[in-house]
């Protein structure tokens, strides 16, 4: 193990070595909480992973990061299925098909399972369904293309049972400009964005600012009549220059807000050695795609040669538990929660958080730093039901 990441310097081989020597204990009170309280996870993606392969998540599965057993034992009660829109389908009738497709699937996984799962629209549906042992599947749709500049299609999907929208993806779209994207034609949100926010207040629909470029996030902060959320984003101060996480002005912007950002915990986005790890790597691909093709032996074989060079320096829980403290002492145990990003960040996940098995090992990690049960029970899922709660009710006064 020295010897494999021995090229990525001290640093990292300091840091897997303390996780290796350190294994995760996990109390019976790190469990019973985990167990005995609403978990929300507001970021898993299960339907796509399922449209690139089927399995029945109903039942013990092969590779990936969630099914029906490793979820009851994680805690897991309330995953937001992530009905996720690549940005290519932007303006295209076939981001409506793919979305309706993805729906279908979750409803699918309730069809074959009704005993152990069911789509849940409310935060009632969430706790009644919780009293009852069913795994609650709410749903998220990460990347608004599919609404099509047309605010009937954003009642299609809200009767679907949609209740969070990302506004954008990993490309500007007819809604907002995104953070990966450096033409920012909006300078922050389109025109039509704009009414979408005010509309998704007035449906209850949460608005998700996950993704988009500042100038966007700042825009939709000052609109929305609500809450918002980041539902899967971790913090730059930790990533310096990425600016898909948010940094510290942003966080208190959120915390004014009344909102809650959910910690993503793929490496990349948790420590800024993987994160360069990351772009190191992309500028390596790009290199080698001019020179030899896209369709090259040399691309198909990048992977796994520039793993095995340079291994990937995986992020750990305690780096994760850094940015949930970072988040409350900037603004307070009222605005964290969790957005893992499982199925959907690859071989990326920290140590001692690669599936949806392990949210006691995060409880205990909570523990260990001092924090008390009803604040890891707002981190497990309380804050993002106070949100989601007052969208509701907005909603219905309006």
């Amino acid at each position: 193990m020295f010897k494999k990441i021995k090229n990525s310097g001290l640093f990292v081989i300091a840091i897997i070595v303390t996780s290796q020597s350190h294994a995760i204990t996990v109390s019976d009170k790190a469990t019973k909480l985990a167990h005995d309280n609403i978990l929300i996870d507001s970021h898993i993606d299960v339907p796509y992973r399922l449209n690139q392969k089927w399995q029945d998540v109903t039942q013990a599965t092969e590779g990936g990061d969630f099914d029906y057993p490793r979820a009851v034992k994680g805690g897991l009660n309330a995953p937001f299925m992530s009905i996720y829109i690549p940005a290519s389908l932007d303006k295209s009738d076939k981001s409506i098909e793919l979305a309706d497709k993805l729906i279908d699937y979750v409803e699918a996984i309730v069809g074959r399972a009704p005993e152990k799962f069911a789509i849940a629209t409310s935060v009632s549906d969430v706790k009644q369904q919780f009293a009852k042992g069913l795994i609650s599947l709410p749903l998220g749709m990460e990347n608004g293309s599919p609404i099509q500049g047309d605010l009937n299609n954003l009642h299609h999907f809200y009767n679907r049972g949609i209740r969070y929208i990302t506004l954008a993806h990993s490309q500007s779209n007819h809604i907002a400009d995104s953070s990966y994207d450096l033409r920012r034609q909006w300078k922050g949100l389109s025109p039509f964005g704009k009414e979408l926010v005010k509309e998704m207040n007035k449906l209850g629909i949460l608005v998700d600012i996950s993704h988009v470029s500042d100038d966007a996030f700042y825009q939709a902060i000052d609109i929305s009549q609500t809450p918002v959320i980041a539902s899967h984003s971790s913090l730059r101060s930790f990533t310096p220059g990425f600016e898909r996480n948010m940094d510290d002005d942003m966080i208190k912007a959120l915390g004014k807000n009344g909102g809650v950002i959910q910690i993503n915990f793929g490496s990349t986005f948790v420590t800024g050695i993987a994160n360069g790890w990351g772009k190191k790597r992309s500028t390596k691909r790009k290199a080698i795609e001019e020179k030899y093709g896209k369709d090259s032996d040399e691309i198909k074989t990048f992977d796994d040669t520039y793993r095995s060079k340079s291994p990937f320096p995986y992020a750990t829980l305690e780096s994760v538990l850094d940015h949930i403290d970072h988040v409350v002492k900037l603004i307070g145990i009222d605005h964290v929660g969790i957005g893992s990003d499982y199925d959907g960040v690859g071989d990326s996940l920290p140590t001692d958080l690669k599936d949806v098995s392990t949210y006691p090992n995060l409880v205990q990690g909570l523990l260990d730093r001092g924090y008390s049960d009803q604040d890891i029970i707002k981190i497990l899922g309380e804050n993002f039901l106070r949100v989601w709660k007052i969208n509701e009710d907005y909603a219905a006064k309006h």
